[in-house]
């Protein structure tokens, strides 16, 4: 019981902190919104702060589990063909898993004051997708599939557009399926301008 409470409460505090950010969500409006008085609430938490903390780790390890990560990656495509439907896969989870759309929200508000908002803001929105396409396109290279080039650059070029696009949709949700349109006809051009013609 004390559990799911718990997990109530860090759901409403990403629904929250989305929305108001962390100076604009009140911890009363909170335990309000969940039938709790302030005392109740804090038997899970000791303060706001603990509350802000701990959804990070939630959603870290919830992105992590299901998105992957560098430490958790995807395994290498068996054709270019694999790399374009496992890229689909990714971004559309990201595009439409709730959780995710609301922790990209909250971190985009809140990278300005928080040091730790800012780094996972980095991680998610640049280095953390480099860092998993780098050992991805090394082993396509080491397949044949693609040419032999600097897998981190080719990171970097492949993954910036389509971050890009996934920050598009949470601007303006109604671009959401021309922007997944985007992203497979920029990932078959990327397929087509660096993947080895035999095996494309």
């Amino acid at each position: 019981m004390a559990k799911d409470t718990k997990e109530r409460i860090l759901a409403a505090a990403l629904d929250m902190f989305s929305q108001n950010g962390y100076a604009g969500t009140n911890i009363r409006e909170l335990t309000a919104s969940l039938g709790l008085v302030k005392s109740g609430l804090y038997k899970h938490f000791k303060s706001k702060e603990e509350i802000w903390n701990s959804l990070l780790d939630k959603m870290i390890a919830y992105y992590d589990e299901r998105f992957g990560s560098p430490e958790h990656l995807p395994p290498v495509p068996d054709s270019s063909e694999g790399l374009t439907a496992m890229t689909m896969q990714m971004v559309d989870f990201t595009i439409h898993d709730e959780n995710v759309i609301k922790t990209r929200k909250l971190l985009t508000i809140e990278q300005f004051r928080d040091e730790r908002a800012r780094d996972l803001a980095t991680k998610h929105f640049l280095t953390g997708l480099q860092d998993m396409f780098t050992p991805i396109f090394a082993g396509m290279m080491n397949k044949g599939l693609i040419r032999e080039d600097d897998p981190a650059m080719l990171a970097f070029a492949y993954t910036a557009p389509i971050s890009s696009l996934i920050h598009l949709c949470d601007r303006e949700p109604e671009k959401t399926d021309e922007a997944m349109a985007q992203v497979e006809a920029f990932s078959r051009y990327f397929i087509k301008t660096y993947g080895v013609t035999d095996n494309a």
